[in-house]
């Protein structure tokens, strides 16, 4: 085990000591929207995964996780693309990675168009272009990757929830479309 990964193992919580610091701060989170490019730099697809939900609903989302104690960011996120997408999925990541928004998440709806009713959390969020094969790992039942036109259609939109449509709409926005 090396001495990152070693770090990182430390700063789990348990079940209750997770549960006690989601009643008193804002969890810090990172969203990534997984993008495929062409040599230029054009969109060509993005990626959602499809999961089972904890109430037994199938959605789709984005890659999303928590940000450990004493965790980079960019870190985070490459743990969370090689832990959803696989480690075969080539990630371009950039040294200090910069978030096309900042999404605010609470437990009470309609403060804003992200929620999450376990808690008050702070996402950073970035469009990440992928390269590689991507094979869905973890809990992430399938990957489907979307024109930028598919993935705006109201029947994917309606399938994400907790806010994960207004982000992958901004992102879309962002990249211009």
């Amino acid at each position: 085990m090396t001495e990152a990964t070693s770090d990182t193992m430390s700063s789990w919580l348990s079940r209750e000591e997770l549960d006690s610091a989601r009643e008193r701060l804002p969890i810090l989170y990172v969203d990534a929207v997984p993008v495929r490019v062409d040599s230029q730099g054009a969109l060509l697809h993005v990626a959602l995964l499809l999961r089972a939900s904890g109430k037994g609903e199938i959605t789709r989302s984005l890659v999303s996780g928590r940000v450990l104690y004493g965790e980079r960011v960019r870190a985070a996120l490459l743990r969370h693309l090689e832990k959803d997408l696989g480690p075969l999925a080539l990630p371009r990541v950039p040294p200090s990675p910069q978030p096309f928004t900042v999404a605010e998440h609470f437990p009470h709806e309609g403060v804003t168009p992200f929620h999450d009713p376990r808690q008050h959390a702070v996402s950073l969020a970035y469009i990440v272009p992928v390269e590689g094969d991507c094979d869905p790992q973890q809990d992430a039942l399938e990957l489907t990757w979307f024109t930028p036109e598919e993935a705006l259609m109201e029947s994917v939109l309606a399938e994400m929830g907790g806010g994960q449509d207004v982000l992958l709409q901004h992102a879309l926005r962002h990249l211009g479309c």
